[in-house]
């Protein structure tokens, strides 16, 4: 029979009941979509996949911006299915650290109110954004018996020694490292990026059981590799005819660029050769700062955007410091790889790009201070062969789709999530 009055036809209170039978996630991250910072980009991909499988999912969050905190977003929203909570004063930018540590105390003490007062919690995703988000995690544990995911996208307080932001002995840094001891013990699994985190990691806490190495994946529903010749990006930013070298993402202290603009400076009267920033950061000092004439800047690009920036380039700039190995992962690698475009390294040889790149053709690398070395290797790029540079990209492509690719990897996070959803 046809239902003509206007009702749904179902009983409110059976649909709230089942709504409750589903077993529930909590996300805890100071950034997510649609910030561009890769980190809520991945959280998003695996709440939106999670609640694919039948779970419930609730994200808490900033509601400021996580590189531009004048950007603010709604307070509460449903995206794709996950109830997204966003809390205010959570981000004040990061161009200093007290910043960052104020805004991550502002969140770690409301999500803790909010999840402690919230609804019913079977498992709890707790990133690394910030440092101190375990916290809440470790919470939430003990008061509703929800099992944790950790999930270490960068390791403090080793990514601030290693920086000599802080001391070894600061007092912050031996309450962070007790912190982390904590969380490594609480949580039922423990994800890591590469295997130079994975040893840190195993350095602090004996987790070799429940320790996965799950590399971020590149964010493919976005990505597509886009030919110049139809790239509104190129045409926009006057880039035809031009061999673009970009970087892409957080201008962090952990991805040095000075050998590389030290190579721009020398081939300035290179008029064929663009050197171009794209993102936000601290960092973004030294580019502007260049005043170069081959050297250009620009924002982060929106997400419906993103594969026409990636694609504009011709070989992509992923850097990495020599004393950060294991304490950061340069997602911005597999963008570029998905998008088929070269990779030019900027870092040490014993790191995880280190071993993309000494396993498979998709590029070159070069190390910190070799300034002569970086330009010839960038005037070769101007004699080298389109067949060539096609060849690397297309193998960087081959690499995502047979062992790399977000159905595969956001897949193993997300059967982690799935198993025994109590304690």
């Amino acid at each position: 029979m046809t239902n003509t009055s206007g009702s749904t036809g179902i009983d409110p209170r059976t649909a709230t009941t089942d709504v409750l039978k589903r077993p529930s996630l909590l996300v805890l991250s100071q950034v997510y979509t649609p910030d561009p910072a890769s980190v809520g980009q991945h959280m998003a991909d695996a709440a939106e996949e999670m609640v694919r499988r039948g779970w419930r999912v609730t994200v808490l969050t900033s509601r400021r911006g996580y590189d531009d905190p004048s950007v603010t977003y709604l307070s509460r929203e449903t995206r794709s299915g996950v109830d997204v909570v966003r809390l205010p004063f959570c981000s004040f930018g990061k161009q200093s650290l007290i910043a960052r540590i104020l805004g991550g105390i502002s969140f770690v003490a409301q999500a803790t109110l909010r999840a402690t007062f919230g609804r019913s919690v079977d498992v709890v995703l707790v990133s690394t954004s910030p440092p101190m988000a375990p916290l809440v995690a470790i919470v939430v544990s003990s008061l509703r018996r929800a099992r944790i995911i950790f999930w270490v996208m960068d390791l403090n307080p080793d990514q601030v020694v290693a920086l000599q932001q802080l001391a070894p002995r600061a007092l912050v840094v031996r309450l962070l490292e007790w912190m982390n001891r904590r969380i490594l013990r609480r949580a039922a699994d423990v994800v890591v990026l590469d295997r130079f985190m994975a040893d840190r990691i195993k350095a602090k806490v004996p987790v070799a059981q429940k320790l996965h190495v799950i590399p971020p994946w590149p964010l493919e529903d976005h990505l597509a590799s886009v030919p110049h010749a139809e790239n509104p990006f190129r045409a926009n930013h006057g880039l035809d005819g031009k061999f673009v070298v970009m970087y892409s993402g957080n201008h962090g202290p952990t991805h040095p660029f000075t050998t590389i603009l030290q190579a721009a400076a020398r081939l300035r009267t290179e008029s064929r050769l663009v050197f171009l920033f794209v993102g936000g950061g601290i960092g973004k000092r030294e580019v502007e700062g260049s005043g170069l004439p081959n050297v250009r800047s620009l924002p982060y690009q929106p997400l419906s955007q993103l594969a026409n920036s990636l694609s504009g380039a011709d070989v992509h700039l992923v850097t990495m410091g020599d004393r950060v190995v294991g304490t950061v992962h340069p997602c911005k690698v597999y963008g570029a790889m998905a998008v088929a475009r070269p990779i030019l390294f900027l870092g040490p040889s014993e790191s995880h790009v280190g071993d993309l790149l000494r396993t498979n053709p998709i590029g070159w690398t070069i190390h910190h201070g070799d300034v002569d070395g970086a330009v010839r290797l960038l005037s070769s790029f101007l004699e080298m062969s389109s067949a060539e540079l096609f060849a690397k990209g297309q193998q960087g492509r081959r690499v995502i789709d047979s062992r790399l690719s977000k159905q595969a990897l956001c897949g193993q996070l997300c059967d982690l999530i799935e198993k025994s959803p109590r304690k």
